[in-house]
């Protein structure tokens, strides 16, 4: 699952990856903001990732292993334990949440910096 997640994050645009917390976990930014953070060392690995706040509340009500964001703003971030609860598809499409958040929450400036449209 671990290289799935990696692979995935990895190949959106404007991402860049490193372990800026130490060697257990592994942040993926776009355009120098934080979008999924991924503890490797767990097992299962688990995945932060930003949310809406009531989509956050309501997935954390939907499926246990999905809690409020460990080291995080609990609001704004969820983390999914990837224990095999979260259908994979649904884990990509928060993936694809969290990165749209944060691409939207850039200046006209910075996305176009990126080339990453209006």
């Amino acid at each position: 699952m671990l290289e799935r997640i990696y692979t995935y994050c990895g190949s959106k645009q404007a991402v860049t990856e490193g372990f800026p917390f130490g060697e257990g976990v592994l942040v993926f930014k776009v355009a120098g903001k934080m979008f999924a953070l991924i503890a490797i060392d767990e097992i299962p690995i688990r995945i932060n990732l930003k949310c809406d706040p009531e989509k956050a509340i309501e997935l954390r009500e939907q499926y246990a292993s999905v809690i409020p964001g460990y080291h995080m703003n609990k609001k704004l971030w969820n983390t999914v334990i990837c224990d095999g609860e979260v259908p994979d598809r649904e884990l990509f499409q928060w993936v694809d949440d969290s990165y749209d958040l944060i691409v939207a929450s850039l200046t006209k400036k910075k996305r176009a910096e990126f080339g990453l449209g209006e």
